[in-house]
């Protein structure tokens, strides 16, 4: 049975990542990339889906105890994971998947700590998410799983006799390596990884990437684990961010909401994009930017809300009746349907984070900007029309308040560039257009008996997205009706312990997304209450909120979407990159009033690694 969702730990190499768990299992891992079929998907069904655990052989029957402790090594996705044996010993597993251009791998490395412990290997491959089980066979003392889309060759300095199961004892002093690397069918057998030289370049090139932050303010850890787990979603051969590493992981236990997210949408890249910028890290920005202009540029008319990491526009929606859903939690979904909404805030959200950039020292790139001028235009014919929104409802569109909000965020960052000189376009039109806006919501989507703004025109219900009015500049802080959102919607959408839901699933608006039964408090939502209450001089109740949050992370500071209050426990797909966007904004909220900082010299993708290390 799969581990709590928090109880994972994320390893990866910027293409794909691997959920490990507490009893050394790692039970999620795609292959070659973030989106392919998985060969392990037991978390999201049970061991005859696919998964490899490494761990003492001593527990009674076949699993192995839950570690006595685990830790990144540093500041690293490189983890660390020991067990103490009684009358045995201490025995530490290593797991890191190998950055750079190499072919993809996860290395595991044994070590025995002191004593002597009996150790076991059980890896059980699969073809197309748990349908099959993979075929092997041996081949020059190495094991080969076919996985449909490509082969795992296993190399181990140990024998595995049967498809890599098998166990073996380490003394103190002790090490033994497994590695398991992807190949494309008909491609030449891969060089077997050394596994020391692998760990080497891996923790060299983390550890520098997580030294470019400027951040200098409170919360240090929980920031910069953060940014390693953003970092570790953004596919590296193209610069596109994923929402989160796992598809269909449930938004309440045993629920329908379960939805595909290792895709690239444009507004979760975006705030992925700003979230990082705000702490100085700017070759993120550049590769995104490059992306965009890649694949939306030429074809504005069709804009879509996300896409393929490498810039495909299909994404058919299917579910797989074979798995059963983590902790019975069906379907199980691949693709997303939401991919041919019409959300309006995307084109805010493309141009607030281009426009952070560029505030942040980017520098300036002419098709960028044009591409800016190019989004407005668009907008300019569209803004007045229903949208599914934010949420991306699967009910009937709206005018939500929320995406008008960023429709005039979209032209105000466009007409700040023109009048800087960088942006060439009809200023006077768009300011006229940016009043209008105004005006139309401040009109439309607030309710003054309640003083609040509303979630949609005409509704009296409320949305947590709200919260951003102050946070993007639209009304300030001080503003009264600003405060009584904020009031309303602490009062109306908190939960018991204080964190919050999205919207209701109940009252007047009930079904306002399409979807039958609820979900947990959405992390990110209470992270934005918390910039709220920092803004508004409430500073101390901002505090404990956010420190109640991050007492919400598992063991190694990892989040995933909500928090189910019930049941206590963290649900939905995981790492989620939104609830570490808002940990990283919420924490520089306490650190600085200024919305950036200038990033000082900047170190290069190439600068992160290390020549090979010398033959012993």
């Amino acid at each position: 049975m799969p581990h709590r969702i928090e109880d994972y730990a994320l390893i990866g190499d910027r293409r794909t990542g691997a959920l490990v768990g507490p009893d050394g299992s790692a039970d999620w891992l795609c292959l070659p990339r973030f989106d392919a079929e998985a060969v392990f998907a037991g978390l999201l069904g049970d061991e005859q889906h696919g998964f490899w655990r490494i761990g003492p052989a001593h527990a009674v029957g076949v699993l192995p105890p839950l570690a006595g402790s685990r830790r990144y090594r540093g500041n690293s996705l490189i983890l660390e994971t020991e067990w103490h044996v009684p009358g045995h010993g201490t025995v530490r597993l290593t797991d890191l998947m190998p950055t750079g251009d190499g072919a993809p791998a996860l290395i595991r490395i044994v070590e025995g700590v002191t004593g002597r412990v009996r150790m076991r290997s059980v890896l059980h491959a699969t073809v197309n998410y748990g349908q099959h089980t993979a075929t092997h066979r041996h081949t020059d003392g190495r094991t080969v799983f076919d996985v449909g889309n490509g082969a795992l060759w296993l190399d181990t300095s140990v024998d595995s006799t049967v498809a890599g199961s098998g166990e073996f004892t380490l003394g103190e002093g002790d090490t033994v390596s497994f590695a398991l690397t992807w190949q494309p069918d008909q491609a030449a057998a891969p060089t077997p990884p050394d596994a020391r030289d692998a760990l080497l370049r891996t923790e060299t090139y983390w550890r520098r990437w997580a030294a470019q932050s400027t951040y200098r303010g409170p919360y240090t850890e929980a920031v910069t684990r953060s940014a390693l787990t953003l970092k570790a979603l953004i596919y590296a051969p193209t610069g596109a961010p994923v929402a989160a590493l796992t598809t269909s992981l449930p938004e309440t236990i045993g629920g329908i909401r379960n939805w595909d997210y290792r895709y690239k949408w444009l507004r979760d890249a975006a705030k992925t994009i700003i979230a990082l910028v705000s702490l100085g890290y700017l070759d993120e920005a550049r590769a995104w930017r490059a992306w965009l202009l890649r694949v939306i540029a030429a074809d504005l008319e069709n804009l879509q809300i996300m896409y393929g990491i490498g810039g495909e526009r299909e994404l058919g929606e299917a579910e797989l009746d074979w798995l059963p859903g983590y902790e019975k939690s069906a379907p199980v979904r691949t693709g997303n349907g939401a991919a041919t909404q019409f959300q309006l805030d995307v084109y805010g959200e493309v141009i607030e984070a281009l426009y952070q950039a560029y505030l942040a020292g980017l520098e300036p790139d002419p098709d960028a900007t044009r591409l800016m001028v190019g989004l407005v235009t668009q907008l300019e014919k569209r803004w007045r029309r229903p949208d599914e929104g934010i949420w991306e409802v699967r009910g009937p569109r709206r005018h939500f308040v929320h995406s008008k909000v960023m429709a005039w965020v979209a032209v105000d960052r466009t007409i700040k560039l023109i009048e800087s000189g960088d942006a060439d376009g009809p200023l006077e039109r768009w300011r006229e257009l940016r009043d209008t806006i105004h005006r139309d919501v401040c009109e439309k989507g607030y309710d003054p008996v309640r003083n609040t703004f509303t979630q949609s025109y005409g509704s009296k219900e409320l949305d947590a997205s709200l919260l951003l009015i102050p946070q993007v500049g639209f009304l300030p802080a001080d503003d009264k009706r600003v405060i009584g959102t904020i009031e309303a919607i602490q009062r109306e959408l908190s939960t018991p312990d204080g964190f919050l839901l999205r919207y209701p699933t109940e009252g007047e608006d009930a079904g306002v997304d399409g979807l039958p039964g609820d979900e947990g408090a959405f992390l990110l939502c209470t992270f934005w209450m918390v910039d709220d209450l920092a803004l508004i001089g409430r500073g101390d109740e901002a505090r404990q909120l956010f420190e109640k949050l991050l007492a919400l992370r598992g063991d190694l500071g990892l989040l995933a979407e909500e928090w189910d209050p019930r049941l206590k426990r963290q649900v939905g797909n995981y790492p989620q990159a939104f609830s570490h966007i808002g940990l990283i904004l919420a924490a520089r909220r306490f650190s600085s009033p200024e919305p950036l900082s200038l990033p000082l010299q900047r170190t290069t993708e190439a600068d992160l690694t290390v020549a090979p290390a010398a033959p012993q």
